[in-house]
């Protein structure tokens, strides 16, 4: 009887320690490196023992499952020893290995792991002490694995690199975003940073049917008129056309320098940035800050403007649109309902194929030109076409672009509206 009673004794802790072990291994597995880097930098010890302890992780997980699987083996070793004793040879293994899976799967497997997902670095936290003593004694043992390893490694070489990717990255941001660990403003300030590198100068600037410009025989007056009516803090100057701009006045120099003074306006004249349409944007960046720049002329391939491209235009493409005192707020994409949407014609046409959720390339920039090359021709408005499941109506026109479409998703098929 005394027997019976400590082989259940060895049973219960064995499968204590199994599920200590199991949830050990989940929470090592699944924890926030990023918070635990935060609570280390604010000099919490066990969150530094745990990032220690993950910088060799794989004999960190050989200790785990050396340990897991020594009290499990031992758990059915001491189960099959009592129950031969309670019920006999012949039905006693078999009765032990089903009672010892079922009591090891529940309580040493799936409910220690499920415990330790809810909160992976407090219990890291709290196992990190007692597995580094463990991670220390069976130091022999994570050698010979480690070389076990090394001699896999090199049968089954793997060429896939082990860096996060931007996608990988992009799905970290929404399911922080989905679990309220940014809010959705912080989401799309990292997104937007993230593809930032891809952009081009053609994808933000502003094309020269919208450019404003001062032509350079102008006198004070009219230049004053000029920025008055535009309210722009920066235009270019040019001689007989936009293709032949030769500098940049700024605002504040022409009123302090210039206005009220006999200098001549050409004195007050910066020199021009000029840019190709492929242009990366990061790079210009870069420009802008060490040329202490605001603004380029983006050319095409026989020395034409194409358009201009200012710095607010690149922060616009990091944090959104930026709208001065002098401006009128205007939403580009304005969703009117579930299916449907109004789009004004210059709006980006792959920044709107995102929001619909339908990512795709395309040779044109605006959504005017994209009407335009799905029409073939110069839309009038009701002009309308279907694409891709969706109805695009034009609304208005703005001379010879398209001013504001309707997009409306369109059901599948079985779909009610």
């Amino acid at each position: 009887m005394e027997n019976n009673t400590v082989s259940i004794i060895i049973i219960a802790v064995c499968i204590i320690l199994s599920g200590y072990f199991s949830a050990t291994e989940t929470a090592f597995s699944s924890l926030n490196v990023i918070r635990m880097k935060n609570m280390a930098e604010k000099g919490d010890k066990k969150a530094s023992l745990v990032l220690n302890l993950l910088e060799n992780f794989d004999s960190l997980l050989s200790t785990i499952l050396v340990g897991n699987n020594i009290v499990n083996i031992f758990c059915a070793s001491v189960a099959t020893l009592l129950f031969v004793r309670l019920i006999g040879e012949d039905a006693g293994a078999s009765m032990s290995t089903a009672v010892t899976t079922i009591l090891v799967l529940i309580f040493g497997e799936v409910s220690p792991k499920s415990i330790a997902k809810e909160s992976p670095e407090k219990f890291a936290m709290f196992s990190a002490p007692i597995i580094r003593v463990l991670y220390i004694v069976l130091t022999p043992v994570n050698f010979l694995f480690r070389q076990w390893k090394k001699l896999l490694s090199r049968l089954f070489r793997s060429e896939k690199g082990t860096s996060i990717t931007g996608e990988e990255l992009m799905t970290i941001v929404e399911t922080a975003e989905q679990e309220g660990g940014i809010n959705e403003q912080e989401g799309a300030i990292i997104r937007n940073a993230i593809d930032f590198s891809d952009l081009e100068a053609m994808d933000v600037f502003t094309p020269r049917v919208d450019v404003a410009g001062i032509p350079a025989e102008s006198s004070k007056e009219e230049i004053a008129r000029i920025f008055r009516e535009t309210g722009y803090s920066r235009l270019p100057v040019y001689e007989d056309t936009l293709d032949n701009i030769v500098g940049i006045i700024n605002q504040k120099d022409f009123y302090n320098f210039a206005y009220d003074s006999e200098q001549d306006i050409r004195s007050i004249i910066q020199k021009p940035l000029f840019i190709a349409r492929q242009k990366r944007v990061g790079s210009l960046l870069k420009e802008f800050q060490q040329q202490q720049n605001h603004f380029a002329v983006v050319i095409d391939e026989f020395g034409g403007t194409l358009g201009i491209l200012t710095l607010e235009d690149i922060l616009e493409e990091l944090v959104g649109e930026i709208w001065d005192e002098n401006e009128t707020a205007v939403t580009e994409i304005d969703r009117i309902s579930e299916r449907e949407y109004l789009v004004l014609g210059d709006t980006n046409v792959e920044k709107l194929f995102e929001q619909l959720d339908r990512e795709q390339e395309f040779e044109t920039t605006s959504v005017s030109g994209w009407v335009m090359g799905e029409l073939g021709r110069i839309p009038k408005a009701e002009d309308t076409f279907e694409y891709q499941g969706l109805e695009v109506t034009v609304l208005t026109m703005a001379g010879k672009r398209v001013g504001k479409v309707r997009i409306r998703i369109l059901p599948e098929d079985g779909q009610e509206e």
